[in-house]
């Protein structure tokens, strides 16, 4: 009797070491013990004239961080805004994820971020790890604002900190299981400065402005996990709903390839952005051309320099056409009968 017993505990023990051992190789720890997070400190960034206006032109036109957290105004051509509500959060339920709030980053004591310290929102901005110390859904783009200069973040926080207060109760965001626990994993603490950009050529400049404006996330198509698919960089195929509008559409393919954008020169471009058309050709609304449209020419001009430089990638993405299902991207979307083949095939195509 002893002996299963030391049997069983054994048999439990090795049980409990594969389990840990599966865990470990897996989905880590993190899901069941939080997300990683430095502690926070005391810093205060300095109010500057030169702060406050780059961090004015980072929050409505480069990081577009007011498209996310404003309410729009559906009755003007790009769903800019709307006039008053400029930072006072929003829930997502349009973009049929009504479990997901942009809160409050007006300096509301009672409903916004009144309370909060510098670093409470340089944590969250380039971290992911929100004032109250939960890891953020990652559609607040963290990863990549992990790059912003350290003076664009104090920029930033500075021009937050400026904001007229809004009162404007919102609900927390509540994210479901299980990418709930998942994210956990997702934050990266920053303990280092991180250096102003590589501005050396207009390529470069544009490289730093793409990812700040994140467009890689909305061009970009994403398995069922919300991975990005590899070898699909920019390439179209996300789609993007508008529960009030009643329809959803996808991004399109903004690579040099004969698919997406070859004949854009830099004049079509900086039109597009500003106008919200193609010729005459309408952009739908999800695309946050009313926002974009506030950026300079030269940083326009800049950010179409890096993507000439994309590496063309063969997809059809055409909101004209039907919905059809597509072999590349394994998502259903207008012109996806046009695609031939899988991201694998794709990938060596890209390599001949």
């Amino acid at each position: 009797m002893a002996m299963r017993r030391r049997v069983g505990a054994w048999v439990a023990f090795g049980v409990l070491v594969l389990l840990a051992s599966a865990i470990t190789a897996t989905v880590g720890w993190r899901p069941f013990i939080g997300p990683a997070a430095r502690p926070l400190t005391d810093v205060r960034f300095e109010r500057t004239p030169a702060r406050l206006e780059r961090g004015r032109y980072l929050f409505e036109a480069g990081a577009a961080c007011i498209g996310c957290h404003s309410e729009w105004d559906r009755t003007r051509d790009g769903h800019p805004a709307k006039v008053g509500a400029e930072g006072a959060g929003r829930t997502w339920a349009d973009e049929d994820l009504p479990w997901m709030t942009a809160p409050n980053l007006t300096p509301d004591v009672e409903t916004g971020a009144g309370t909060w310290t510098d670093d409470m929102l340089a944590r969250a901005i380039r971290e992911g790890i929100g004032h109250d110390g939960r890891a953020l859904f990652p559609i607040m783009p963290y990863a990549r604002f992990a790059a912003m200069s350290d003076e664009d973040l104090a920029s930033v926080i500075v021009y937050l900190r400026a904001l007229p207060a809004v009162r404007n109760p919102l609900p927390k965001t509540a994210v479901p299981f299980p990418p709930g626990p998942l994210i956990n994993s997702l934050p990266r603490p920053i303990t280092a400065p991180v250096p102003a950009p590589d501005v050396s050529t207009p390529e470069r400049k544009g490289e730093y402005l793409v990812r700040m404006a994140v467009c890689a996330d909305c061009h970009t198509p994403a398995d069922a996990r919300g991975n990005k698919l590899p070898g699909l960089d920019f390439a179209g195929g996300f789609p993007l709903p508008d529960a009030k509008a009643g329809h959803t559409v996808s991004s399109v393919n903004i690579t040099p390839d004969p698919s997406g954008i070859p004949y854009y020169d830099e004049k079509l471009f900086i039109q597009t952005i500003r106008t919200g058309r193609v010729i005459a050709r309408e952009l739908d609304d999800m695309m946050p051309w009313a926002t974009y449209r506030n950026l300079t020419d030269d940083d326009l001009k800049a950010m179409f320099a890096y993507l000439k430089t994309l590496t063309p990638v063969k997809h059809t993405v055409d909101n004209s056409l039907p919905l059809t299902p597509c072999p590349v991207c394994k998502t259903t979307h207008g012109g996806g009968d046009r695609n031939t083949g899988s991201p694998r095939s794709l990938l060596q195509w890209r390599r001949n």
